[in-house]
């Protein structure tokens, strides 16, 4: 008849065995993806963010995003509660003009970089706005990154005259 009862030594190896399965079940392991997309809107840091005043239409977002992080990151959208529609606009010159459109890919923001949104050049443009924004109220847009993250931006509503922007089709100055 053989013996069941099990050694000490045999005991003490299967107990280690079984604590360090324990501890790597459920966890798991961390890549430098997975470490890039938690840094990736958490590097980010938004100053000088205000909205265009406007009665309806459209208007815009403006500010300045800085990348303190360590890789270069993609501001890839945008949202508001303010707006139907939110886009990432570019400045390109067509005929001889500077016009405004959607920025395809979004904008890449490099490791330690920043990126300008300011009027007549780069900005999140706010279309079918929801209700008047006027000079004194604040506006929140979420930013979204093409890792997936994401960062909201409490922005003030300033008045503002100039920039006389010309769109692409599809688009019109209110």
């Amino acid at each position: 008849m053989r013996s069941t009862a099990m050694t000490p030594a045999l005991g003490a190896a299967l107990a280690a065995v079984l604590a360090l399965a324990g501890c790597a079940a459920g966890q798991p392991a961390e890549t430098p993806a997975a470490s890039v997309q938690a840094e990736a809107a958490a590097s980010v840091t938004v100053t000088d963010a205000w909205v265009k005043a406007g009665d309806g239409g459209m208007t815009a977002l403006f500010g300045m995003l800085d990348n303190g992080g360590a890789t270069s990151i993609t501001l890839s959208g945008a949202e508001t509660d303010a707006a139907e529609m939110a886009e990432l606009h570019e400045t390109v010159e067509s005929d001889g003009a500077m016009t405004m459109r959607e920025k395809e890919g979004g904008f890449e923001i490099a490791a330690g970089g920043h990126l300008m949104l300011e009027p007549g050049a780069n900005h999140v443009m706010l279309m079918g706005l929801t209700g008047p924004l006027q000079a004194g109220d604040e506006v929140t847009v979420t930013l979204s990154f093409s890792d997936g993250s994401s960062l909201d931006v409490v922005a003030p509503v300033k008045d503002y005259q100039g920039a006389n922007e010309q769109y692409d089709e599809g688009h019109e100055a209110h």
